[in-house]
């Protein structure tokens, strides 16, 4: 007895593409040459570690295998797990336009026979025929292989809820986390067997291959030699984060728990108001909180912003009003109907927590909605806005009760030897705290907190949140009551040289060697939130020793110290990331400190404005523009004191006060 399948002996029936034409014959393989690597190839290519020809717009290779071309570095290449996730999107889209070829050249349309989603191998009846008959794939059906999978998705095939929130994800790369359209594949295969050249056996089975589901090694699919880009040491895992270890991804303690599966929120807006929240989330959420996206991709997104839109009604009407700065800032936007808006939401964002504030409840929303009011505000508009508004410390003074009220400085003093989740709120108030206490003059509402977690060596979440390690942060607070005593004249010079000594006797404690400094992306370019936080903390540490210096009686800024402490912050920013895509924008602080002691045609002068021309229209908003034209008025003042002899210091806080400025740059 012998084993025959389609009328060869000994041999199972198999999927056999037919063989191409000699026109459409594939050119013969030469040996691979070594190419010099190119930096400025798409970040597909770079990904796939594949040659990139660099076409403009669009690859030769991304275009051929129907893969989206990115030439601006995109969100996912800093990411670890993005990147592996990408990974396997741009497998499957591959083995998809692979199969979808192999496909269209094994089908040919018959007229008697109906499209539908199955391809039959030819069976042993086939070959009786003049002619072989598959059956054709349907055209019609976006899940059939003849699909054009390149072409815009399309809601039809999806129920459609107006009341919901659906921002473009499809545009946006960052929301893509799966392939955008889905597809099935059924394979039909067919067995015969002979005995004797006589037909006896004949069997059928069907597979399903579907993207809902990752589809099973199957010996009917003929494998991909082309994908063999893959190498799993692409992503090298011990170096994402050095000698650190790994990020702890649920650091925070959220005020809305866990986060749904998912990404969208039943957001209920008036339809004029839609295109704000729309503009809000696609435009203004991913300028907010930059240092806790390295840390926790997707975080603020999911755990922070989007619970509290759908379930605070102050809160909305808080980023309404942001969305509405923002589209008048970036979009060069002027008229009654914008300040309308701007105006429209603000009051019922007031009106709201006054009406909260009275009912004595839900001192959770008022607190989150109060400090989205105060911090949102840094990541937009412009220096020149001139809307009426309530200063930023009048709020903070509503959201410190708030805080005493919740009993959160409480909680984290006393549970500092527990594994500690900080509440994400009070960990923001602190940030604003900290840092805006040196705006006014003032001590810090909690600097007793701060003073005992730092004898404590707990932690805030500060790091996790805005870069720079909790220690320094709680020096810098110090350092802040030092100057709101000094500013009080509390304390007489003796007095104030001793406890200025005393905090730099606490910086010196911090300091780090200089080889621990490095560049904060990894070999595989992927970002290194430990490393870029050390660098960051040590931009803040130079600027922090330039405020205390600062406090010294009769202090200049022509001093030989202080210009050595500006070369060396001058220096320090070359390992923070510029541009759109790095982290000047989360160093206002210490550019203002370190900025307003700079002296005409400094060092630093020049660093900085070439750092703004990286960060381009980036630059003219948010606490970075304020800060930017705050620094030109000091300079301005300062070095005009300069050409008249005057070498007395011009302070920044002066400067805010003769202008009316009410900024919080942090």
């Amino acid at each position: 007895m012998s084993a025959q399948a389609n009328g060869q002996p000994g041999k199972p029936a198999t999927m056999v593409a037919p063989k191409s034409s000699p026109a459409k014959a594939s050119p013969p393989k030469t040996q691979t040459k070594m190419h010099r690597r190119s930096r400025s190839g798409c970040f597909t290519c770079r990904l796939r570690r594949k040659k990139c020809d660099e076409g403009k717009g669009q690859c030769k290779a991304c275009k051929h295998l129907g893969l989206k071309c990115e030439y601006k570095r995109p969100m996912w290449w800093s990411n670890n797990d993005q990147r592996k996730q990408q990974k396997e999107i741009i497998k499957n889209i591959i083995k998809r336009t692979k199969l979808s070829e192999k496909s269209a050249q094994l089908g040919t349309t018959s007229a008697e026979t109906p499209p539908g989603l199955s391809h039959s191998l030819p069976t042993s009846a086939t070959y009786s025929d003049v002619t072989a008959r598959t059956r054709a794939q349907s055209i019609e059906s976006q899940y059939s292989l003849g699909y054009d999978f390149n072409q815009p998705p399309s809601h039809e095939h999806y129920d459609y809820n107006p009341h919901v929130l659906s921002p473009s994800y499809d545009a946006n790369h960052l929301y893509q986390p799966y392939p955008p359209t889905p597809y099935e594949v059924d394979i039909k295969t067919e067995r015969q067997m002979y005995v004797n050249d006589i037909p006896t056996r004949r069997d059928s089975t069907v597979s399903t291959f579907s993207t809902y589901q990752p589809p099973p090694p199957h010996s009917t699919l003929p494998p991909f030699p082309e994908d063999d880009w893959i190498n799993d040491n692409i992503y090298d895992t011990g170096d994402m984060f050095s000698a650190d270890g790994g990020m702890d991804f649920n650091f925070f303690d959220f005020s809305h728990g866990a986060p749904q599966g998912s990404q969208q929120a039943m957001i209920q807006v008036d339809d004029c108001d839609r295109p704000l929240l729309d503009h809000f989330i696609d435009n203004v959420l991913r300028l907010i909180f930059p240092i806790l996206e390295v840390n926790q991709h997707g975080s603020a997104r999911s755990e922070v912003v989007l619970p509290a839109l759908e379930s605070n009604k102050c809160y909305l009407h808080c980023c309404l009003s942001i969305a509405a700065i923002h589209r008048k800032s970036t979009q060069g936007l002027q008229g009654e109907q914008v300040d309308g808006d701007i105006m429209r939401h603000r009051y019922a964002t007031i009106s709201e927590l006054c009406e909260a504030l009275n009912r004595d409840t839900d001192h959770l929303q008022i607190l989150e909605a109060t400090l989205g009011m105060i911090f949102f505000q840094c990541s937009v508009g412009r220096p020149d806005d001139t809307l009426p508004d309530i200063p930023w410390h009048q709020h903070f003074q509503a959201g410190a009760s708030l805080v005493r009220k919740l009993e959160l400085p409480h909680a984290m003093v006393h549970d500092h030897n527990a594994q500690l989740h900080p509440p994400f709120n009070m960990t923001l108030a602190s940030w604003i705290d900290i840092l805006g206490a040196t705006m006014i003059g003032r001590s810090p509402q909690f600097a007793h907190i701060y003073r005992e977690k730092n004898e404590s060596g707990s932690t805030s979440g500060l790091c996790e949140l805005m870069g720079c390690e909790d220690s320094m942060m709680y020096i810098i607070s110090e350092i802040a009551c030092l100057d709101a005593l000094k500013k009080a004249k509390g304390l007489n010079d003796l007095q104030l040289c001793q406890l200025i000594e005393s905090c730099g006797k606490s910086l010196d404690t911090t300091e780090v060697p200089p080889s621990s400094i490095l560049w904060p992306y990894s070999s595989t370019g992927a970002i290194r939130p430990r490393q870029l936080s050390k660098n960051m903390t040590a931009v803040f540490r130079i600027a922090a020793r330039i405020y205390l210096c600062g406090l010294v009686p009769n202090s200049s800024r022509h001093d030989s110290a202080m210009q050595d402490l500006l070369e060396r912050f001058t220096q320090s920013l070359g390992m923070v990331p510029s541009g759109p895509e790095g982290f000047d924008r989360s160093l206002v602080w210490p550019f203002l400190i370190a900025g307003s002691m700079s002296t005409s045609g400094s060092t630093f002068r020049q660093v900085l404005f070439t750092r703004i021309d990286a960060l381009g229209e980036h630059a003219e908003f948010g606490s970075f523009g304020r800060m930017v034209r705050l620094l030109r008025e000091v300079w301005h003042q300062s070095d005009e004191a300069d050409r008249v002899g005057d070498r007395q210091n011009v302070h920044w806080r002066d400067v805010m006060e003769q202008k009316g400025w009410d900024f919080l740059l942090i």
